[in-house]
């Protein structure tokens, strides 16, 4: 028996969520490692929650249908996708220490 199209949104939107979850704390250890005192325990234990966490919600969504599991992965890696065409890459300056999101094309 297939996956209905209602448990495939349903699967699709928490792919979206626990992309959301995965990247946006991601996002939030990156920013709070210049100000932490121990960036290297800050690091691990952010991978080893944010994978954790991620992998029991597609253990969970998928319910032993591969199809589940297909579309949640694609609301994840579609999350990555936006996040990272929304931010853009972080342009590093000579001489800089910390990165500066400029929009600017041209060199200085």
């Amino acid at each position: 028996m297939t996956a209905s199209p209602c448990q495939l949104l349903a699967a699709f939107v928490a792919g979206t969520g626990l992309g959301l979850f995965f990247f946006g704390g991601l996002w939030l250890t990156v920013q709070l490692l210049p100000i932490s005192r121990r960036p290297g325990l800050l690091t691990v234990t952010s991978v080893i929650l944010r994978m954790g966490i991620s992998l029991i919600g597609f253990y969970l969504v998928m319910g032993g249908r591969w199809e589940r599991l297909l579309v949640c992965l694609a609301g994840f890696v579609l999350v990555r996708y936006i996040l990272i065409r929304r931010t853009g890459p972080v342009k590093i300056r000579a001489g800089s220490i910390s990165g500066r999101r400029d929009g600017n094309e041209s060199e200085s």
